[in-house]
C-alpha cells in the first residue's frame, strides 16, 4: 500500500483537490461576489492580508529562524494558497459575514493563478540549490486544470441544474474528504509521517508560526476599523487555508519516487499535514471564541434563570 500510495500521490492529490473544488463552485453564483461592490474596503482588507501582509510575514518569519529548507518550503506553500472551502463553514457557524468570507475566498482562489508562483519563488529561493528553478508554468497549468477548472464547472453546474448542484457539492466535499484521509493514511503506511525524523522542534516552529498568523487574522482587521462580523470573517480566512492544493503543489513540484528516500519531500509533506490538523482544531476553538454569547431572556417577570 505504501509503495503504491508514492507511485500516485499526485493523482491522490489530484483527486481530493478537484472533488473539493468542484464542490465549492458547486455552491457559488455571480450574486456572491455583489459584496465586493456593496463593502470593497472590508474585501480589500482581507484580500491584501491574504496576499501581501501573510506572505510577508512568512518572509520575516523563515529569515528570522534557521529553519530547515523542507520546513521552510511548507512554510511557503501555506501561505502561497488561498482560503479554503472550509473557512466559509467555520465563519458561518462564528457568527461572521459569509459573504464577506466566500467573497474573498473566490477573489483568492482566482487571483493565486498568479500570486502562488510569485510567493513561492519569493519565499524559497533562497532555501533551494542554486539550479533550482522555479515552475511558474506548471504551477500555473496545475491550478488552472485541478483547481479553476473544476471550480468553474461546479459554477456552471449550480445555473444549469440547481437542484443537482446541492447534493453534488455534498458528495464532492465528502469525496474530497476521503482524499485527504487517503493521503493521510497512504503517507502514514509509507513511513513518510514520522515524527522523530521531522523533529518536535520543527513541530514547535510550525506551531509557532500559526499562532503568529492568528495574531495577525486577528488584529490587523479591528486596527482597520472593520466590524466584529468582518473582522471574525477575515480572521477564519486567514486561518483556514486550501491545504488541498498546497498537497497537489507538493506532489508536483517535489515528488517521491518509490524506492527513494526524498527528506526535503517529507518534511514539505509533514508540514502540510502538521498545518492541516492544527487549523482544523484551531477552526473549532475560533468558532467557540467567537461566536456572540446568547443573551437571557426576558419575561415580564425579569429574566429569564
Amino acid at each position: 500500500m505504501g509503495d503504491f500510495y508514492i507511485a500516485n500521490e499526485y493523482w491522490f492529490a489530484v483527486f481530493q483537490l478537484v472533488l473539493a473544488m468542484l464542490g465549492m463552485g458547486a455552491t457559488l453564483t455571480l450574486k456572491d461576489f455583489k459584496s465586493v461592490l456593496l463593502t470593497p474596503y472590508a474585501v480589500t482588507i482581507g484580500t491584501l492580508i491574504q496576499l501581501l501582509i501573510i506572505p510577508l510575514s512568512a518572509f520575516v518569519f523563515v529569515s528570522l529562524l534557521d529553519l530547515p529548507t523542507g520546513v521552510a518550503v511548507g512554510i511557503a506553500l501555506i501561505v502561497a494558497v488561498p482560503g479554503g472551502t472550509s473557512s466559509n463553514i467555520f465563519t458561518h457557524f462564528a457568527s461572521g459575514s459569509v459573504p464577506l468570507s466566500i467573497s474573498i475566498t473566490a477573489i483568492t482562489t482566482l487571483a493565486c493563478l498568479a500570486t502562488t508562483p510569485f510567493v513561492l519563488d519569493f519565499l524559497i529561493s533562497a532555501h533551494m540549490p542554486s539550479d533550482f528553478v522555479m515552475p511558474t508554468a506548471q504551477i500555473m497549468k496545475e491550478i488552472s486544470l485541478n483547481l479553476l477548472l473544476p471550480l468553474a464547472i461546479g459554477m456552471v453546474i449550480l445555473y444549469a441544474w440547481p437542484k443537482f448542484a446541492a447534493p453534488l457539492s455534498k458528495w464532492c466535499i465528502r469525496g474530497s474528504v476521503l482524499g485527504l484521509f487517503m493521503i493521510f493514511a497512504g503517507s502514514a503506511l509509507a513511513g513518510r509521517l514520522d515524527v522523530e525524523k521531522f523533529g518536535l522542534s520543527n513541530m514547535v516552529m510550525v506551531s509557532l508560526f500559526v499562532l503568529v498568523i492568528i495574531l495577525l487574522g486577528w488584529l490587523v482587521p479591528r486596527l482597520l476599523g472593520l466590524s466584529h462580523a468582518d473582522s471574525t470573517a477575515v480572521e477564519m480566512e486567514v486561518v483556514v487555508r486550501n491545504i488541498n492544493l498546497g498537497l497537489m503543489l507538493k506532489a508536483s513540484i517535489f515528488p517521491t519516487v518509490v524506492g527513494q528516500e526524498n527528506i526535503l519531500a517529507d518534511m514539505v509533506l509533514f508540514s502540510l499535514l502538521l498545518y492541516g490538523a492544527i487549523q482544523l482544531m484551531l477552526g473549532i476553538v475560533l468558532i467557540v471564541l467567537r461566536r456572540p454569547k446568547s443573551t437571557p431572556a426576558v419575561t415580564q417577570d425579569g429574566p429569564a434563570h
